[in-house]
């Protein structure tokens, strides 16, 4: 038998992934399923972003590009970042990465190591607790609370710091709780990193222009006393619909931009060219897709809290951000992930129960409201009636 060495034991993995799978299995054979699990737009890329990327394989562009990615781009990510958040940024800096994830794998594999603290968001994206571990990291949840509207609280996120501390990964608006951090959070953050100068900050801007209700996306970029030391994340998957285009990019501060640029050169070597036009093309072209798609979430962010509120012994808190609400279960006597199987598998409604984002998530499932209306509407209907005609076992 073989045997692997590091980290390989203690890795995890995204279980959105495996309901996914199963939800698919099931209605290959026939069943009905309504996936409020996956985080997916399920809009179409823009017509304009397709073509961007069917005329540079016209054009010949099928070789390597810079393993940071093709300057034009690089250009276009840094007037983006000045255009919604009037942050400055060099195109040098900007690093062009084969999905969001990357950018947290390469982050937590340069701070990770035994004897190190890194804190993380709890409930949170699982991807940053599992390379944590995969690391020999020490894994710090930082609680996200529902009394707190599910933003991060910088006093309980201070509290947690300790000489170990060598990593610090908020993520706002956030998933899977749809939580916006206000400002005034933020400031009193930064304000206590800004006397530990050894600690790097990885902040999850993925669906920074997914808010609601008026509120404020705050990019850490905007606290020059951190940007020694910050490392951004974000990308098109969300913004654009383009998940499987596999395209992210991270902005790294001038001390780490080129290991960034070592890890990339080892790993992937660069991010496929026709992508990369394409990129260029979302970045540069009309924007109307991403507000009139953000606008469609915004009706189903309504429609679904409301109709999670009028199950019996669910609560739902209004989410701010992102497109995932994450109601309260407790009330109804289920565990957790029992609910979400028995959902899929009895009511063919496919949701991701809440420890799979951390230990803070027992109580609570997540839905992604990323599917249309109607559907939405017929799977709050059969969780309805399966919770009022069954109990927990």
């Amino acid at each position: 038998m073989l045997k692997t060495i590091g980290g390989f034991d203690r890795i995890g993995e995204e279980n959105a992934f495996a309901v996914l799978a199963r939800a698919t299995a099931l209605a290959s054979q026939g069943r009905d399923i309504i996936n409020l699990g996956i985080g997916q737009p399920d809009f179409s890329t823009p017509g304009h972003i397709v073509e961007a990327a069917i005329k540079a394989l016209r054009d010949g562009h099928h070789g390597y590009t810079p393993a940071t990615g093709i300057l034009p781009l690089r250009e276009a990510v840094a007037a983006d970042i000045h255009r919604r958040t009037g942050c400055d940024v060099s195109p040098d800096n900007v690093m062009i990465v084969p999905g969001g994830k990357v950018t947290m794998f390469m982050a937590i594999l340069m701070f990770g190591a035994p004897g190190v603290d890194i804190l993380y968001p709890d409930p949170g994206f699982p991807i940053y607790r599992s390379m944590i571990e995969f690391t020999g990291a020490n894994p710090i949840a930082v609680p996200i609370r529902e009394e707190n509207e599910f933003a991060f609280s910088a006093k309980e996120m201070l509290s947690l710091l300790t000489p170990d501390t060598r990593l610090v990964i908020v993520n706002s608006p956030a998933n899977p709780c749809g939580g916006v951090t206000p400002r005034t959070e933020i400031d009193m953050l930064v304000a206590g990193l800004a006397e530990r100068p050894d600690i790097a900050i990885l902040s999850d801007e993925i669906y920074g222009q997914m808010t609601y209700d008026g509120e404020e996306h705050v990019s850490l970029l905007g606290y020059p006393e951190i940007r020694d030391r910050l490392i951004l994340l974000d990308g098109w998957s969300k913004t654009y619909a383009m998940t499987g285009w596999r395209m992210g990019f991270a902005v790294w501060p001038d001390q780490l931009v080129d290991k960034a640029r070592k890890l990339a050169v080892n790993a992937w070597s660069c991010v496929n060219a026709p992508s990369q036009y394409a990129g260029i093309a979302a970045l540069t072209g009309p924007q109307d897709a991403v507000h009139e798609m953000v606008a469609e979430f915004d009706a189903r962010r309504k429609l679904v809290t409301a109709g999670l509120n009028a199950i019996p012994n669910v609560s739902c808190a209004t989410p701010k951000g992102a497109f995932y609400a994450f109601p309260n279960i407790s009330a109804t006597g289920w565990k957790s992930k029992k609910l979400a199987s028995a959902l899929l598998e009895e009511a063919g409604v496919a949701l991701i129960g809440g420890p799979d984002f951390g230990i803070f998530g027992e109580g609570y499932i997540r839905v992604s409201y990323a599917n249309s209306r109607a559907n939405i509407e017929a799977a709050l209907g059969r969780m309805k009636d399966f919770l009022g005609a069954n109990r927990p076992a």
